[in-house]
């Protein structure tokens, strides 16, 4: 029997960035499943070409901390699909140092990923968006609470909020919807080298136990990105387990 169910992105050009490994990853996969004409991009090739195998989306090397790098893949994809119904700004990178040990180099590294990237990687999108585009921040509850030893990344993420609200101020008038999507601890690869109990300390900390899991934060990415949240906008959108909620 043929299926007539159609994809949520059914028909849609999607680009995200930052979509080799991770979260991001679970994103594009899902994108894809649910009908997506999919791009992502990543720093390193072999990531790349291991992405595109599992998903079937389009990869773009491109470092998102260079400026000339998010032009170029703008320009990449204006010439091979001419606009983007869907953006999702997810490279980031945290480093762990207390206040003491900060250095300019851990700073600019975690301002440039986290804050920067977001900003320019619209900038140069914006002479693609469609009207009625999504557009999707990945930030992180971080920015809602003070971890010690994460004082740039908190802040930084705490910036992308900060962001999200006036970028919807500034679009909504062509009906382009900008939104914050918030984890909490996710397993991904970064959690691969903690120890067994760092990891049942964070999950004590959430509220359901456990850590998140990347498909579950591409669930909530898909919504963002879909018809089903075509009257919200300028909202974050926590996916923590509760971490940061209560």
């Amino acid at each position: 029997m043929t299926s007539n169910v159609v994809g949520r992105l059914q028909a849609r050009v999607a680009l995200v960035i930052g979509g080799a490994s991770g979260i991001g990853l679970a994103i594009v996969e899902r994108f894809a499943s649910e009908g997506a004409d999919v791009l992502f991009t990543g720093r390193r090739q072999s990531d790349l070409d291991a992405a595109a195998a599992r998903s079937g989306a389009r990869p773009i090397r491109a470092d998102a901390s260079h400026v000339d790098d998010l032009r170029a893949v703008m320009a990449a994809v204006g010439k091979s699909h001419g606009h983007i119904d869907v953006l999702v700004l997810n490279a980031g990178a945290s480093v762990s140092d207390r206040i003491e040990d900060v250095t300019v180099e851990d700073f600019d590294l975690q301002i440039g990923l986290n804050v920067r990237s977001l900003l320019f990687g619209v900038q140069a999108a914006l002479p693609l968006l469609t009207s009625g585009a999504s557009i999707v921040f990945v930030g992180s509850v971080a920015g809602q609470i003070g971890t010690p030893g994460y004082s740039v990344y908190n802040a930084s993420k705490a910036a992308v909020r900060s962001l999200a609200r006036t970028l919807t101020a500034e679009l909504a008038p062509r009906g382009i919807r900008v939104n914050t999507l918030s984890p909490g601890p996710t397993d991904t690869a970064m959690f691969d080298a903690v120890s067994d109990d760092v990891r049942a300390d964070l999950a004590a900390a959430i509220p359901l136990g456990r850590l998140g899991r990347p498909d579950e934060i591409a669930a909530a990415a898909l919504f963002l990105a879909s018809p089903e949240s075509s009257f919200i906008t300028g909202a974050e959108i926590p996916v923590d387990g509760g971490l940061a909620q209560i």
